[in-house]
């Protein structure tokens, strides 16, 4: 990083100061130290709200403030009388920018209470996407436990840790090696349950970048300049130019260059599955993707250097072995942009701004990822296998798909199967089962995705019966 830099360029310099002040037997004062870099991020100021969760039957509730990473932070703990010694982290998924820092329960609160299994969760001591934070805070958490609860409990025989959408990248990323190695706060956590997570942090803000850029292309408004600053006023435009009717809460692309944009988008997301379509046309996810454009690529001022960039990324609607004239016209028109390569670069004493998902894990991991989601695609599973098998950690990952089209659409049974299928992985050694997530015909059978779902949602083919 640019403070970095500037103190090994200044190394040089100061000694040699040193030694002209020491040899003319004067006095000289010291070069004074580099700034450490600050970005957006670190002007901001939040405040943590006071939950109202009540405890449950049979369990005792510990809620207030402890000191996060960037502030005070909100927590919530909660320990079953019959406490089996496991502490399971939750982690909570995007919570946008505003200033109050709210935490809530995981959505199996119940039936860990009534397994055995304490909980705990922060609100993180900031918001926007400040996965930084998010480890941080929840590692410091998790060790406050004695603290927080008054000592009325031994220390916690085990951790894990389960988080949804963000949450599921601060899940994914506590137990990556480079976490371990630079967090402030160390846990280790025996095993992990990202769901619906952010697996790829590159992948993900370039798949943002690339829905937005190529869909105002493809309106015929696409952008000259980067970032597009115009992009909020023109965004009508382009919807009405890609769908003929946005009104409801599935949208319809019109047989033009909406159907262009859905077939370039399903290429960017997976492949072929089951239930994309369904994804794309939801209106609620297709707002959350559109209004991410016209972005400066620092993620909202969580780095200073834009980290999204397309040179060299093909863009295509067609399968055939090589790109149509039109898609080359597309391609030679639109903008690209070049990531800087240091934009969320390693820093020494802590964690990146963004924490990396390396595919480098040694302990139990599985995920549930639903087929549609359209918000952080299936894409991520694939990318997060490969990176697993690079680094030698596929036989720590199991990936089940889910067949729904919202972003984080599970039903309580699929989390429950998932955790303790998780558990008992870790207890005794044996893999559970899991979902192919990279052979292209597999992931595009209609009925991929029945094994692990367990409930039939409205607009999705029903798997058939089992044999």
């Amino acid at each position: 990083m640019a403070g970095l830099a500037t103190r090994l360029r200044t190394r040089p310099v100061l000694a040699l100061t040193l030694l002209a002040c020491g040899l003319a037997l004067g006095s000289c004062g010291l070069l004074s130290p580099p700034a450490a870099e600050t970005r957006p991020q670190d002007t901001r100021t939040f405040k943590p709200v006071e939950p109202t969760t009540t405890a449950l039957a049979g369990a005792t509730l510990y809620k207030g403030t402890y000191a996060g990473l960037h502030g005070p932070a909100s927590y919530l703990i909660e320990v079953p009388d019959n406490w089996n010694g496991t502490l399971v982290m939750y982690a909570h998924g995007y919570r946008g920018t505003g200033e109050n820092l709210t935490v809530d329960p995981p959505a199996i609160r119940p039936y860990l209470i009534a397994q055995g299994y304490a909980w705990a969760a922060s609100s993180y001591s900031a918001n926007y996407y400040d996965v930084r934070a998010g480890v941080e805070d929840t590692n410091a958490l998790a060790l406050a436990f004695g603290k927080l609860t008054g000592g009325k409990y031994p220390a916690p025989s085990k951790y894990l840790i389960m988080g949804v959408s963000m949450g599921g990248h601060i899940a994914g990323a506590a137990v990556e090696k480079e976490t371990l190695a630079t967090e402030q706060n160390k846990v280790n956590y025996a095993a992990s349950l990202p769901l619906c997570g952010v697996l790829d942090e590159t992948y993900e803000f370039q798949w943002l970048g690339d829905y937005t850029l190529v869909a105002a292309q493809l309106a015929g408004l696409g952008a000259r300049t980067y970032p597009q600053k115009d992009y909020p006023a023109i965004l009508p435009d382009i919807k009405a130019a890609l769908f003929t009717d946005t009104s409801g809460p599935l949208w319809q692309e019109n047989a033009g260059q909406g159907a262009k944009l859905r077939e370039i988008a399903r290429r960017l997301t997976g492949g072929d599955r089951p239930v994309f379509e369904l994804g794309f046309r939801s209106g609620v996810w297709q707002n959350a993707v559109f209004s991410t454009g016209g972005s400066d690529g620092t993620v909202g001022g969580i780095l200073n250097k834009n980290f999204y960039g397309n040179v060299g990324r093909i863009y295509r609607w067609t399968d055939g072995p090589t790109p149509t004239p039109a898609e080359v016209a597309l391609n030679n028109a639109i903008l690209r942009v070049e990531a800087d390569p240091n934009a969320n670069a390693a820093r020494p004493g802590g964690l990146r701004w963004i924490p990396r998902i390396n595919g480098e894990f040694s302990v139990p991991v599985l995920t549930l990822h639903t087929l549609g989601d359209f918000y952080v695609p299936f894409a991520h599973e694939q990318n997060y296998r490969l990176a697993a098998q690079k680094h030698g950690s596929a036989d720590h990952l199991v990936q089940r798909a889910i067949r729904a089209a919202g972003h984080c659409e599970f039903d309580g049974a699929e989390v429950v199967e998932a955790l303790n299928d998780l558990v008992q992985w870790e207890k005794t050694g044996v893999k559970p089962a899991g979902d192919d997530v990279l052979n292209p015909a597999t992931v595009a059978d209609p009925n991929y995705g029945c094994r692990f779902t367990r409930v039939t949602r409205p607009g999705v083919a029903a798997c058939p019966p089992t044999p």
